[in-house]
């Protein structure tokens, strides 16, 4: 992996195909791919998804994060509540309003999108999936998340109001 111009290049053979016959198997063709990249920014970056769509699934993204709905995967070590009553130590965690506002945004863009779109919608925006493992984890045929995704972007564009 290399860096340059603030991205994360990494060089991946397309295919997996090794040519066997020399003295050093190497690939057959390879791409450099920016690690850094989100598969939004990849899908809009080719031309397969317009602007506005874009701008939904980002908004959506935001609302995820501002309503920390990501999994913890490490210890939390703010200190215990102290109290002096029998009634126990209070609540650990208080949502400030924005984080709850944002998760009530968040349930309704998801809802707004359908049943059908949400799942191809989080795995993608949210959860940062490639279409291509997004596609299989879902049991789709290649090439049709994409649409799915679009339609879905749409929606939530409209829930939105973007222009």
């Amino acid at each position: 992996m290399r860096s340059e111009n603030g991205r994360l290049l990494d060089e991946r053979t397309v295919d997996g195909n090794l040519k066997t016959g020399t003295a050093a198997a190497r690939p057959t063709r390879s791409v450099t791919v920016n690690v850094a990249e989100s598969p939004l920014g990849w899908l809009k970056a080719r031309g397969h998804i317009s602007e506005r769509q874009y701008d939904a699934g980002e908004q959506l993204r935001l609302d995820w994060e501002r309503a920390q709905l990501a999994p913890s995967i490490t210890m939390r070590w703010d200190a215990e509540p102290m109290t002096k009553g029998r009634s126990g130590p209070p609540s650990r965690w208080h949502p400030a309003e924005s984080q709850i506002k944002a998760r009530e945004r968040f349930d309704a863009a998801v809802a707004a999108a359908g049943p059908g779109l949400s799942d191809i919608l989080w795995r993608v925006v949210c959860a940062g999936e490639g279409m291509r493992e997004a596609e299989g984890a879902l049991g789709w045929p290649a090439r049709a998340g994409k649409l799915v995704l679009t339609i879905a972007l749409d929606r939530v564009a409209d829930f939105y109001r973007m222009p």
